[in-house]
């Protein structure tokens, strides 16, 4: 109640004033943490109810959040992502990670600290912020740009970076006797959460689906994070690692789209609340008595890192001025550092003393991470460079394309879907029917389930850049809600909708549809047609008269949405979209 009671007075404060929240969360932890109001709470006992002396009461919590982030991250990757950005994660990223972790080891090392200690700090502050970053750069549009896909591939390195150095933590925290038994066990229960996770997870989402509840989905998607993160926990392996092996195995299934959709709102609450522990761990009277270490120490850090890859963009043929913006956004700690830190403190590898200091020089640069982008932003415009990296310009395979949305994949969704693989228009579905979906998917074709008619789906699927909607759902009310969804994200889009009949079409044309095909309309027409030819009239003048009563017909139902945005074009306007380069 704290924490959400906090969150809910601050964070609207810090949006109004255009602030990042991530800074707004983690002085919510700063003020309601043991170092923040609560040392008062001797003077005024009231205080004590409102406050957090005990930062480990929340801690389950937060750990929640970083596993709740691993799988989204194995949710969004991809074997396909890989190969299209190989160059810039595998070789980019992975310079990146190992000569920070090496330089700022080697600096600890240089500074008098053990060498145990100087290979636990290297890859601990050699870690960033995606919890951080990546909203920053969305609340600034920037994660198309090339500064946001260079530092996307820095950041997808190091979260995969972390499951290995999280591994190799608790196994070299075990007892020397039981070393390689930890090493057998941790390979056995990865093993098992793969199989189990191939033989059980379609079954249990299809299913699922099939009772078309949203709080049964909610259910199925949160015992998938807390079984995989507590069946690696158990064994004394990182929860992330679960978590990420989860949402890796769930990434090739139908449920991707719609489980990113129903698991955002947690991500987000849940990385709030490990925010707030990071500003609960600063102890405003360490830093402001060590301020000028701090200063320094905080220098340095942002310092080493932002010009080893500002370096390392340059020789991949990057921007100076993307290698700087990425740098002074990756420059500063992230949230693995303190998950890194904290493993190997309750491992016994290194003792809470000695790293206070790196705790405090993560979650103080952590919070300037909003200002170093904005730093980066004034500087970028001094020195703009139109020419960009044909790389970072390389879209994912599945944005690289502007696509056709086929909302519905029944009888009239395959056939429109058929059309468009006859003319090589790419596009990607979505249907409510498990089965349906299920039997597409074998077929390969690109056909997800959820309920498109939520507008974060709607953005998942890229409606910022799609070609085109065609919403074929006999479900009319769902196809309302989608039409009118679908034109508050986007004025300019083509929506061709089927409708009811003609007064739904004109109803559809008043919400923003561009074209509304009536079933009885079309039907009359077709039998028209058929009956015309079949009677011997020549086939030229009865496709003529069809397509001019079809434009009468058009006409009259326009006419019934006066107040309607009507696209005048109808089927033309959808050739000649259809017709388009990508």
């Amino acid at each position: 109640m704290i924490i959400l009671a906090a969150a809910a007075l601050v964070i609207p404060v810090f949006h109004r004033l255009r602030l990042s929240p991530v800074l707004g969360f983690i002085l919510v932890g700063v003020a309601v943490g043991p170092f923040g109001v609560a040392m008062l709470a001797d003077r005024l006992p009231l205080l004590s109810s409102i406050t957090l002396n005990t930062p480990e009461t929340i801690a389950p919590i937060a750990e929640l959040g970083i596993s709740t982030m691993m799988f989204m991250i194995g949710l969004e990757m991809s074997l396909e992502r890989l190969r299209v950005l190989r160059r810039l994660v595998l070789g980019f990223g992975l310079l990146q990670f190992v000569l920070c972790a090496v330089a700022i080891g080697a600096l600890a090392y240089a500074l008098g600290a053990s060498a145990v200690f100087a290979a636990i700090v290297g890859p601990a502050l050699a870690m960033s912020s995606t919890a951080v970053v990546v909203p920053v750069l969305a609340q600034e549009e920037r994660l198309s740009a090339p500064v946001g896909r260079a530092s996307l591939a820095v950041l997808l390195l190091q979260d995969l970076a972390a499951v290995p150095v999280l591994f190799l933590l608790s196994v070299f925290g075990a007892s020397g006797g039981s070393f390689t038994w930890s090493i057998a066990e941790a390979v056995a229960v990865v093993l098992g959460l793969i199989i189990a996770g191939r033989l059980v997870l379609r079954p249990l989402f299809r299913s699922v689906a099939r009772t078309g509840s949203p709080e049964l989905f909610v259910a199925a998607c949160l015992l998938v994070i807390l079984a995989t993160s507590v069946a690696t926990a158990i064994v004394d392996l990182p929860m992330e690692l679960g978590s990420l092996i989860a949402g890796l195995l769930l990434a090739e299934t139908e449920f991707r789209r719609q489980i990113e959709v129903t698991i955002e709102p947690f991500k987000g609450l849940l990385l709030g609340v490990f925010l707030i522990s990071v500003g609960m761990s600063l102890d405003l009277g360490d830093v402001v008595a060590g301020a000028s270490d701090v200063v320094i120490g905080s220098i340095v850090l942002v310092a080493v890192k932002a010009a080893i890859i500002a370096g390392l963009a340059f020789a991949f043929g990057l921007r100076w001025v993307t290698g700087l913006q990425a740098g002074l956004l990756l420059g500063p700690g992230g949230e693995f550092g303190f998950v890194i830190l904290g493993l190997a403190r309750a491992e016994g590898l290194i003792d809470a003393a000695a790293v206070r200091f790196p705790l405090v020089l993560a979650a103080v640069t952590m919070a300037c991470i909003p200002l170093l982008s904005a730093l980066g932003r004034r500087v970028s415009r001094r020195f703009i460079d139109h020419a960009i990296d044909p790389e970072l310009l390389a879209a994912p395979p599945d944005v690289a394309t502007p696509r056709v949305i086929i909302a519905g994949f029944g009888r009239v969704g395959a056939t429109v879907a058929s059309l468009l693989e006859a003319h090589d228009v790419p596009y990607v579905a979505v249907d409510s029917d498990a089965d349906q979906v299920a039997a597409q998917r074998k077929l390969h074709r690109p056909v997800y389930w959820g309920d498109i008619a939520q507008p974060e789906l709607l953005r998942r699927l890229h409606i910022d850049s799609a070609r085109a909607l065609v919403a074929t759902m006999s479900d009319h009310a769902a196809t309302d809600r989608l039409v009118a969804a679908a034109r508050a994200e986007r004025d300019d889009v083509l929506i061709v909708v089927r409708a009811r009949d003609a007064r739904h079409a004109a109803h559809l044309y008043g919400i923003g549809a561009t074209d509304a095909v009536p079933e009885t309309i079309e039907a009359s027409l077709q039998l028209s047609e058929a009956v015309l030819i079949d009677l011997g009239v020549p086939m030229g003048p009865v496709i003529a008269s069809i397509h001019e009563r079809r434009a009468q017909l058009q006409a009259e139902i326009k006419a019934m949405a006066p107040h309607a945005d009507v696209r005048p074009l109808g089927r033309r306007r959808v050739r000649d979209m259809l017709a388009r380069p990508g």
